[in-house]
């Protein structure tokens, strides 16, 4: 076996892996992220190929550990994964509940992953669904179209997420049976087809990132949201249409639900920075009181 490429990255601030890319894991049977032993590792489609990428934490360091022929690459984002770019000057909270949570848990502060079509992918595949049948989907899709991690990321089980060539390619009835419907599966092969131009998001405006990403038929604000948030590392991009965030952002400083205008307006004096209010209202508050069974998976098979 090829032996790894080593980082030792020495933050300027305490960073617990987990609680900065956590958010990237879809689901507890995500095959391109695992948690062994307290480390993190992740497959990776990099631009310059695959690589199996693992964290760990040593002290105040952070130790990366790479594989395949898009290490270095991986190792030289982690800074960036970690949130080392993310500046929150400005950030400047009136509520006395944010104060709290400030004082309490710190500045939230984001990591971005550089990889647009990685996060864009199972945000398509997690539209209007549920969680369980979304994961199963995304899940289905990399085992089958993707390819095994480089190095010893295949003897953890661990996969890579299929390039957009070969997205372009997946049938309509291979849609199907993973289940993802005709809608999502149009929408992930028609960014596959202009791949190339939505990584050149990376580094321009959160407006413009979200104008671009929504030209594309099936894709919305919350979608466009949710690749900002985990590519661009983007401190503004709020969930909106999400049918858990403004509900559970209102329980937590009001009490009672909440819909999107009442946060879009809450959060308008935050803009820059609406997503930290987000994080902060989580930190401190949870979700919501969940009531009611869980809706069944469905099916997008024809008769």
């Amino acid at each position: 076996m090829t032996p790894a490429a080593t980082r030792v990255w020495r933050p300027a601030r305490p960073v617990r892996i987990g609680a900065m890319i956590g958010h990237l894991r879809r689901g507890g049977g995500d095959p391109t992220y695992r948690i062994i032993g307290g480390r993190h590792w992740r497959g990776i489609r990099t631009p310059e190929g695959p690589a199996t990428l693992v964290l760990a934490e040593r002290g105040t360091a952070i130790v990366a550990e790479a594989w395949g022929s898009g290490a270095t690459w991986a190792l030289d984002q982690v800074p960036a994964l970690l949130g080392a770019y993310d500046d929150p000057t400005g950030f400047a909270p009136t509520d006395p509940i944010l104060i709290a949570a400030v004082r309490r848990c710190g500045v939230p502060r984001f990591g971005s992953t550089g990889l647009v079509m990685e996060a864009l992918v199972p945000a398509v595949i997690e539209q209007k669904v549920t969680g369980q049948e979304a994961f199963a989907g995304f899940r289905r899709l990399v085992q089958r179209f993707g390819e095994r991690a480089p190095g010893p990321g295949a003897d953890h089980r661990l996969w890579v997420q299929p390039a957009a060539d070969t997205l372009r390619t997946v049938p309509s009835w291979d849609w199907l049976r993973m289940p993802v419907d005709p809608a999502r599966s149009k929408a992930v092969v028609t960014a596959a087809r202009v791949a190339p131009s939505l990584e050149r998001t990376l580094g321009l405006p959160g407006d413009e990132v979200e104008r671009r990403l929504t030209s594309l038929p099936g894709i919305g604000e919350w979608t466009a949201a949710e690749v900002r948030q985990r590519a661009h590392g983007d401190p503004d991009a709020v969930s909106f249409g999400d049918w858990h965030v403004a509900k559970d952002v209102g329980h937590g400083l009001t009490g009672r639900p909440w819909d999107d205008d009442r946060l879009r307006a809450y959060l308008a004096p935050y803009h820059g920075h609406r997503r930290r209010v987000v994080a902060l209202v989580y930190a401190v508050a949870g979700h919501r009181p969940r009531h009611g069974p869980r809706m069944a998976p469905r099916t997008h098979l024809p008769a």
